[in-house]
């Protein structure tokens, strides 16, 4: 009875730690995009993924810092590495989480980072797919502030490129925004961003 006791502890224990180490290492992740770090952030939350495989959040935060740098890069070189990186991590991510909204989303940035690189290249392929994941990702958490938001600034750009009037997407940038105050993400480490991208978007909307 004294060894099962025993190895229960141990086990206990061993589990308390790795989850410590875990929480460490994700405050740590994060504080090193804060501070503007992302590559190091990228390949902390690399590390974490290799230790924590059943977990698609590191995943999908190696995908997410990857694909932000890629918004404005001019070296298609880089551009192709770093993309490639982030489809390789949301794939990882969607294998752990399947039908998941946050994974899909991150994944049409994927594509928007392509098309916003070269849309004359990669418009006609990607744009139907873009907006069939925020078809998706709308049916399975309409109520997911992201999810919302990032439809609608997709649509809005959408129909600003074939130069359509953007003001009756602003409606939907109003709901993400009542969407995000009353949004709690499960864990500190769930995503929980945009709200001051969907202010600013609004405020360019009543200007």
């Amino acid at each position: 009875m004294k060894r099962i006791l025993a190895i229960t502890l141990l086990l206990v224990a061993t589990v308390v730690t790795a989850q410590d180490q875990y929480t460490k290492g994700m405050q740590k992740a994060f504080r090193l995009c804060g501070e503007g770090k992302t590559t190091e952030a990228s390949n902390m939350f690399e590390r974490i993924s290799n230790a924590e495989m059943d977990n698609w959040l590191p995943f999908y935060y190696v995908s997410s810092i990857n694909t932000i740098a890629s918004f404005g890069e001019k070296d298609e070189e880089k551009l192709t590495q770093q993309l490639e990186k982030a489809q390789e991590f949301i794939d990882l991510a969607k294998a752990i989480s399947p039908n998941n909204a946050e994974i899909m989303v991150q994944q049409a940035m994927v594509h928007t980072a392509w098309v916003a690189f070269d849309g004359a290249k990669y418009g006609m392929t990607l744009a139907p797919k873009v907006t069939a994941i925020y078809a998706q990702a709308a049916e399975v958490a309409p109520e997911n502030p992201r999810v919302v938001f990032s439809k609608a600034e997709w649509d809005m750009g959408s129909a600003a490129y074939f130069g359509q009037d953007t003001a009756p997407y602003c409606k939907d940038i109003e709901r993400a925004l009542e969407l995000f105050d009353t949004f709690k993400a499960a864990s500190e480490f769930h995503p929980n961003w945009g709200k001051d991208r969907a202010e600013a978007t609004l405020k360019n909307c009543k200007s």
